[in-house]
């Protein structure tokens, strides 16, 4: 088959004109098509180099990355205070509520038993674990409850003299109780016109104040001034008498009938007696915080209650 020319084309009008002018069409089409794909390549390296011009604007650079650092050390520098402050209130806390509960023990087995019980306190360097004989410091609190084992008070009542109670006629209440970051203090009186620790109620009875009823790192005073005897007992207790690993001498006497002394005091019955707590940092006492608790107990009733700041 012949086609016509383009002049033809143009005059005559007939399927073998349709059919010659097909190819032509198709050859244009192609011609396009590849006339088109590099300027899709190059679109596509065009955004290729955006792509990546992105990626490098929202990176961080060196400066912003210490600026981010410095601003985080700074945060760092104010909130760790903060969290110290947190967790020593946390120990007072702590100390004071196992104190509480010691106290309450004590008492409660007491009654349950018919028996005498003690409450000893020591307070020993946190700087190093426990030694054998204990060596007094600050930062540890060593709390211990013994128990007489036939009922009675082991020695005359009141003592001529200042005793130590016989360790095969006691028994151990419960475990030896050691407290971390404490430190036993004798607090100022509050003023006994509220319920909150300053103004909480006064300690021990007439002439103010009564350092024969608190508990802290002053008082009682070992040994006592005349009049007064103290009481003091050892750990471990048993039959078989066994060296002293801590002698206490700050102690508080529970009666069959829930009455509490301190005994250092002749054992006189107090209104209100006092057991202070600080925090400490290792062997420091930390005497400018403001969480400090004060754990009173009342003489008759032993009734125990925590006051803080």
């Amino acid at each position: 088959m012949i086609c016509a020319s383009s002049k033809q084309k143009s005059v005559v009008s007939s399927p073998w004109s349709r059919l010659c002018a097909a190819p032509t069409s198709q050859a244009v089409v192609r011609g396009n098509a590849l006339q088109r794909f590099p300027a899709r390549r190059s679109r596509a390296k065009a955004g290729h180099r955006s792509l990546s011009q992105r990626e490098r604007a929202g990176a961080f650079t060196l400066i912003e990355l210490l600026v981010v650092i410095g601003i985080i050390a700074i945060l760092m520098v104010l909130i760790v205070p903060a969290f110290t402050t947190i967790k020593s209130g946390t120990d007072v806390s702590s100390a004071a509520y196992t104190t509480k509960g010691v106290l309450d023990t004590a008492r409660t087995y007491a009654k349950a038993n018919n028996t005498y019980t003690w409450v000893g306190f020591f307070e020993e360097d946190a700087s190093s674990s426990s030694t054998n004989p204990a060596t007094a410091g600050n930062g540890r609190i060593v709390i211990s409850t013994v128990a007489s084992n036939d009922g009675t008070t082991i020695y005359t009542d009141p003592p001529a003299s200042s005793v130590t109670l016989n360790p095969a006629a006691l028994v151990q209440v419960g475990k030896l109780i050691k407290i971390e970051s404490s430190h036993l203090k004798t607090f100022a009186d509050g003023s006994a016109s509220g319920d909150a620790f300053d103004t909480r109620p006064l300690v021990g009875s007439d002439p103010r104040p009564d350092l024969n009823a608190r508990i802290g790192d002053t008082t009682p005073m070992n040994p006592p001034p005349s009049p007064f005897q103290s009481s003091q007992f050892q750990y471990p207790v048993g039959s078989s008498s066994p060296p002293a690993q801590y002698t206490f001498t700050k102690v508080i006497q529970f009666s069959p009938a829930g009455e509490a002394r301190i005994a250092n005091n002749s054992y006189s019955l107090k209104t209100v007696a006092e057991v202070g707590i600080q925090p400490a940092h290792g062997t420091t006492p930390d005497d400018n915080s403001t969480n400090v608790a004060a754990v009173q107990l009342s003489g008759v009733g032993g009734n125990v209650k925590i006051y803080r700041k």
